[in-house]
């Protein structure tokens, strides 16, 4: 038996560093599936971890409800289960009294009655969607999805295995800001789809992505493939929120609008949404010695697409969108690859009517949609700082002489009594 000592050889004390060895392509290859194996194991490990939390959070609040825990043995139970476990397990997060009521709400909200059944359909039809995306993870991730699963003897709604590619702190959000489950799975099929950290799923939320999206009037379904008209239509809203924008004046031209929504660029592409690059604006094109400008111009790294973005500081024309379909055009001649899918068309107006919209796509095969904004902010409407310096100085003028009036009723009062 060989001592253990002559696998290593005998060295005098040293720093540790890249010596006597000859790197070849087969070592390289070696170090990089070591690497890739590595990561594989971490990224098994995260998921499989949140995994099991989210189970066990689903299971205790199946107990609080199926136990009728507060019935049986008193008001304060929760808090005693959240003493009980914080004292069992002291180094453990996620125990706190907030947290396991959370828990209890979080089953409740997906299994309140008739609710099962809608509950079971739309995870069905979110499964499906987001399929293609599940199917991109690794081997390992896939066969733990598999394999989440409530015990046996689990009375109850089994826990969604879907839930388990989604944060503890992803659902709070959902579950307390949604109002259906609809509404609830919708986030949580993007939330999946798209990796939305916990701010950008609050401000999807905020900006009611759910009522927004898929209802632009367009013409997508006509030119478009079944798959990349659906996307397309996920993508983009009917209307978009420029609060974060301020003109000059109440009656303002395209420029100013260009000029407000571009001076803050990162505010526009969290408006428009996840995935968008913005490229520029007034991107020249010269046709003929004829020079014209696009608004914007962005590119969809989802959609794997670029998308013209016209804007109107006016209600929709009819002549606008045979504007937009040059533009479009332009860009699939001379900037689209191979690579790329047909680019998009997106006006974005003050107004529309919808019939006005829907038959002007009429003869128009570029796929385009038309959306409208609101909430843009106008500086005249707001006090400069000489206005409120005014206003300061007469409220205090105001202020002193209704002291005055109150000492001289105070003075009168007394001198009666």
């Amino acid at each position: 038996m060989k001592d253990n000592k002559s696998i290593q050889p005998q060295a005098e004390p040293h720093i540790v560093k890249s010596h006597d060895i000859h790197i070849d392509a087969d070592y390289a290859e070696w170090i990089a599936d070591i690497k890739s194996r590595y990561r594989s194991a971490q990224v098994k490990a995260a998921v499989k971890v949140n995994a099991e939390k989210l189970l066990f959070n689903w299971e205790l609040g199946r107990d609080l409800v199926q136990k009728k825990a507060e019935e049986r043995w008193g008001a304060g139970v929760v808090e005693q289960v959240s003493l009980d476990l914080k004292r069992e397990f002291p180094n453990s997060d996620g125990f706190s009294t907030s947290n396991l009521w959370f828990m209890k709400k979080w089953y409740l909200f997906y299994t309140k009655a008739g609710a099962r059944e809608k509950l079971q359909q739309v995870v069905r039809e979110l499964q499906l969607s987001v399929n293609q995306g599940v199917q991109k993870l690794q081997q390992p991730v896939r066969e733990i999805l598999r394999h989440v699963s409530t015990s046996e003897k689990e009375i109850g709604i089994a826990f969604p295995q879907l839930f388990a590619l989604v944060p503890w702190g992803h659902h709070v959000e959902i579950m307390t800001k949604c109002k259906s489950i609809d509404e609830a799975l919708f986030y949580v099929g993007r939330t999946i789809e798209q990796g939305l950290s916990r701010n950008a799923l609050t401000n999807c939320i905020k900006a009611n992505l759910y009522e927004h999206q898929g209802k632009i009037v367009n013409n997508f379904t006509d030119h478009l493939p079944e798959l990349q008209s659906k996307l397309v239509q996920e993508v983009l809203k009917e209307n978009y929120d420029f609060g974060f924008a301020t003109v000059e004046h109440e009656i303002y031209d395209e420029a100013e609008l260009e000029q407000a929504l571009t001076e803050n660029v990162t505010a526009l592409l969290l408006e428009m949404g996840i995935g968008f690059a913005f490229i520029g604006k007034q991107k020249e094109l010269v046709v003929g010695g004829r020079s014209r400008k696009i608004d914007l111009l962005f590119y969809h790294i989802r959609l794997r697409c670029y998308v013209v973005c016209e804007l109107k500081a006016k209600p929709f024309e009819p002549e606008f969108a045979g504007k937009l379909n040059y533009y479009v055009n332009a860009v699939d001649e001379l900037l689209k690859t191979d690579d790329d899918n047909p680019t998009i068309g997106l006006l974005v107006c003050s107004d529309m009517d919808k019939i006005d919209v829907q038959w002007s796509f009429k003869g128009i095969s570029t796929p385009m949609g038309v959306a409208t904004y609101n909430n843009i902010q106008i500086k005249d409407a707001l006090p400069s700082q000489e206005q409120l310096a005014e206003r300061v100085r007469l409220l205090q003028k105001e202020l002193r002489e209704t002291k005055r009036l109150m000492s001289r009723v105070d003075n009168t009062e007394n001198s009666k009594s």
